[in-house]
């Protein structure tokens, strides 16, 4: 960690932007990861609910599931489902594009930092009549400190992308059994048949 701050004090103007950068990168990355799962578990919630009511016969989807929001006179149409699951869709992915960005840009943006610090390092050192390997190792050592940085910031990125794509994707498949229930129903007691189907 002090070589960090140490880094962060000594270096240039290249440098501390692009440790804010990462910083910005880091913190919006821990932000959308607990908000979208804090959204996307109750959602999921709410539509597996939904499902479970459909499942024991029931004809009408509940109030919260996001079927109920689309849904308008025509109930049974096809088309005003796929409009749902569409709007479904997007909305359990939002956020997701941010974090492949941040996810695969941190490491360039990281390596950036490093090669100007190694450029810098190397100018200073050209002007010197000197250079032994006492001073090129600790300058070197603390340019790669960004690349490191900009690999730790890219672990949880993808990592939280990974987490939030597989949530969505649940959340994706429960609607769509919520939306083949509701274009064939079945009956009140359904058999052990139709509940293996839409085992979840």
């Amino acid at each position: 960690m002090d070589i960090i701050f140490g880094y962060i004090l000594e270096g240039g103007f290249v440098t501390t932007f692009v440790f804010i950068w990462l910083s910005i990168y880091f913190i919006l990355t821990i932000w959308v990861y607990i908000s979208r799962t804090l959204t996307l578990s109750s959602w999921k919630s709410v539509e597996q609910a939904s499902l479970e009511s459909l499942l024991q016969g029931s004809t009408r989807i509940r109030q919260k599931s996001v079927l109920s929001k689309c849904i308008g006179v025509s109930r049974h149409s096809n088309a005003s489902y796929e409009l749902c699951k569409s709007v479904a869709e997007k909305n359990a992915t939002n956020y997701l594009a941010l974090l492949s960005v941040i996810s695969s840009t941190s490491p360039f943006i990281g390596l950036f930092g490093t090669i100007v610090s190694i450029l810098n390092t190397f100018s200073k050192l050209g002007s010197e009549t000197s250079a032994s390997l006492n001073v090129i190792a600790p300058a070197i050592s603390e340019a790669l400190v960004v690349t490191a940085v900009g690999i730790f910031v890219a672990i949880p990125a993808y990592s939280a992308h990974v987490l939030l794509k597989r949530k969505a994707y649940e959340l994706l498949s429960i609607i769509n059994r919520e939306i083949e229930l509701l274009n064939n129903p079945i009956s009140k007691e359904p058999t052990s048949e139709g509940r293996r189907k839409y085992e979840f």
